[in-house]
């Protein structure tokens, strides 16, 4: 499972370069939403009723979890590599731990600090070897980027108090359905701007219904059956998948300025998994 997780995760960054070969960047948010969606409805938890109260804030967080970074990914993605995306992607656990200390006002660990400055530093030495001509990216892509990783740390802070009250799935099911209804706008126009291609469709219905459905609930389980600190490895492992997919099938240059950052990120996310 924490195989699958990770390969899952991993590949989605190359899913998404090969889907916006063909298609409108904002096709790619409003498919992976639909497929999404699609596969968690078919899990009977994932249908659980939640109070009607609590509706307007899911929303919210459908839109600032997914709407916004489900359409920065792809829109970054047309400057920058899709392996320098699995990298600066890697550095979520880091962004969270200061997102959880603005949000409670609590200051971390010592330990979770250092976790944090480490993170930071990988993310500076994967920007500073990535950016520029024949590198890889550029830095409005990596700001883009940035920014998406920043939008999933706040609402998986935001999101725990709804995940502990109805569970997981319930939430993350309307959290998609309402995130699809935001894309509609700008997804259906982009349609008609789009060409056709099967391994588009098919890129982005893996994207969806693996990455952005069933993915959860593998995570969702191993989390439970191995526990949180053990349970998160295979997110620790995204960034290598990423990078190996990348250099494998589009044949895109990674610097090893670029790969040192990487696992200096990775060394920083592990640090944050550990109990205080």
């Amino acid at each position: 499972m924490t195989a699958a997780v990770a390969l899952t995760w991993g590949a989605s960054f190359l899913f998404i370069a090969v889907a916006i070969d063909h298609v409108e960047t904002a096709v790619v948010p409003m498919a992976r939403l639909a497929f999404g969606a699609a596969a968690l409805a078919c899990f009977p938890a994932a249908r659980r009723g939640v109070d009607k109260a609590d509706l307007r804030r899911i929303a919210a967080l459908g839109f600032v979890a997914m709407t916004v970074p489900f359409y920065l990914y792809p829109l970054a993605e047309h400057s920058v590599s899709s392996s320098v995306t699995g990298m600066i992607n890697g550095s979520i656990p880091v962004t969270t731990v200061l997102a959880a200390a603005i949000l409670t006002r609590t200051a971390p660990s010592r330990r979770r600090s250092l976790a944090v400055l480490i993170g930071f530093a990988g993310i500076a030495m994967i920007s500073f070897g990535s950016v520029g001509e024949d590198r890889g990216a550029s830095v409005h892509g990596v700001l883009f980027l940035l920014l998406a990783t920043c939008c999933y740390a706040f609402t998986s802070i935001m999101s725990r108090e709804l995940q502990v009250k109805y569970g997981t799935l319930p939430v993350l099911l309307r959290q998609e359905l309402f995130a699809l209804l935001f894309t509609l706008p700008l997804g259906i126009p982009a349609l008609g701007r789009s060409s056709f291609d099967w391994s588009a469709v098919a890129t982005l219905a893996v994207l969806g219904a693996l990455g952005t459905g069933f993915a959860y609930v593998m995570y969702g389980m191993l989390m439970v059956r191995a526990g949180a600190v053990r349970g998160v490895i295979g997110v620790f492992f995204t960034p290598v998948v990423a990078t190996i997919l990348g250099v494998a099938f589009r044949d895109e240059k990674v610097t090893v300025l670029a790969v040192l950052g990487m696992l200096v990120v990775i060394s920083g996310a592990w640090l944050t998994s550990r109990p205080d």
